[in-house]
């Protein structure tokens, strides 16, 4: 996969925005509607594009909390296990394995203190995690 500059400012403005219309893309790149539209095309086929989502605001779902927990393991729990441990609960939303003391980093959205805490006793009780740390994120900056 090569990307030269103009895909580099391509995927800042998809960054941003990824419904941004390839006209505009275009104008804000120094592209027409159609070369733009080629370059991401070939992004996409190439996999520097993964995919499009919507960024939903976790308040519009109700989860006012959100927290980053450490996860610590016992012994050595392999990737592809912690993976199949997250899936089974949907309030992680992000999951990393993770280099120094603790084995995997884990975002975590909840409704209250209440939900949350019944999350982490969710993930405490799997096999394999002998114990975790939390930070609740307070505001973004």
């Amino acid at each position: 996969m090569r990307i030269d500059d103009l895909d580099r400012k391509i995927l800042a403005v998809l960054g941003e925005n990824g419904r941004e219309s390839y006209s505009a893309l275009g104008l804000r790149v120094g592209l027409s509607t159609a070369a733009a539209k080629r370059r991401v095309d070939r992004l996409r086929a190439d996999g520097a594009i993964q995919r499009f989502t919507a960024e939903i605001a976790p308040a519009a779902l109700g989860w006012t909390i959100e927290a980053f927990v450490e996860l610590y393991c016992e012994g050595r729990v392999p990737p592809d296990r912690m993976a199949e441990m997250v899936k089974t609960i949907p309030e992680v939303v992000q999951a990393w394995t993770v280099t120094g003391e603790s084995d995997g980093m884990l975002m975590v959205r909840a409704e209250d203190p209440a939900h949350f805490e019944r999350v982490l006793g969710t993930i405490r009780a799997h096999p394999g995690v002998s114990r975790t740390r939390s930070a609740i994120v307070l505001s973004h900056l």
